[in-house]
């Protein structure tokens, strides 16, 4: 009898916190009023990022730059991919996608780039175009040919979304802060990785870029955005939080380098163990240098 009424109460709490996750549950009046808070209520959380502190180029000690995979199929990465519908879950929860994507769409992230190294800008229209696919099946395509009106339910529409997300990319900047003789990190860009919507369906599937997105600027949508945080679900993380703080696993594949900042798959093929190891030893360079200087 204990051990169930114990069971009992470890589910309500449970179910207590899974429900706490939608902010103003427990001031709202009305159903409607879930997940909405007054201006009072703004005003008094004064919820804003951090800010970056300043930094002087003198002060950086020892700078590196270095690109990163996240691997969504890692459990400790599943706050970035789920919810992947989430019409369903009833709350405001969206996966990264969904937040990122939403943003360009309402013009709130602008800073869209091609690359990493933030020299050519992409429009929405480029990534939409990347996105979808409209192909015919053959009896379409023996309509077309004899110059018939193409049945509809022959056209094919193929669109990614938030589910075929695979891993994001991200860059950063490793840096020794002598004034507070202590190693930092700098989150400066975000891609998602997608497959190519025209390789679909076939035996190998070529995977993208997506984007690139400066991440300083798009640090507000960031964090007004919020991932699950699996142990206070009453007290979800922010995006902007979770990324800056590196709650996440991730395997660098490219430092820069002298050889035009050239990937570790370049110089160590067909061999993916000596490619984390190769990932390992610059991560423990990079390390190491903190515990160097605490040497006398």
């Amino acid at each position: 009898m204990k051990c169930r009424n114990f069971l009992m109460v470890i589910a309500f709490a449970a179910g207590t916190l899974s429900a706490a996750a939608q902010s103003n549950l427990l001031n709202a009046k009305t159903p409607d009023e879930i997940g909405k808070k007054t201006a009072a209520q703004l005003i008094s959380d004064n919820d804003k990022p951090l800010p970056y502190g300043y930094v002087h180029d003198r002060d950086v000690l020892m700078g590196k730059t270095t690109w990163e995979i996240i691997d969504l199929d890692e459990r400790i990465n599943f706050p970035m991919y789920y919810p992947i519908d989430s019409a369903n879950i009833g709350t405001d929860r969206r996966s990264l996608y969904d937040v990122l994507t939403k943003a360009m769409k309402q013009g709130k992230i602008t800073e869209v780039y091609t690359d990493s190294y933030f020299n050519t800008k992409k429009t929405l229209k480029d990534i939409e175009s990347s996105l979808t696919r409209i192909d015919t099946t053959d009896p379409g395509r023996e309509q077309f040919n004899a110059g018939i009106t193409i049945d509809p339910q022959y056209i094919v529409r193929t669109d990614l979304g938030a589910i075929d997300v695979s891993d994001y990319k991200i860059k950063g900047y490793w840096y020794f802060d002598k004034r507070q003789s202590e190693l930092k990190y700098r989150l400066l860009g975000l891609c998602p990785v997608t497959p190519d919507v025209f390789t679909v369906g076939k035996e190998e599937q070529d995977y993208i870029e997506l984007f690139w997105i400066y991440f300083p600027a798009a640090r507000d949508v960031l964090h007004e955005a919020k991932a699950f945080n699996d142990r206070n679900s009453a007290m979800p993380i922010t995006f902007d939080h979770l990324l800056n703080s590196r709650r996440f696993n991730a395997v660098i594949y490219k430092e820069e380098n002298v050889y035009g900042d050239r990937e570790i798959a370049e110089y160590l093929k067909d061999n993916s163990q000596m490619q984390l190891l190769e990932s390992e030893r610059v991560k423990s360079k990079i390390r190491d240098f903190e515990q160097d200087m605490w040497n006398y």
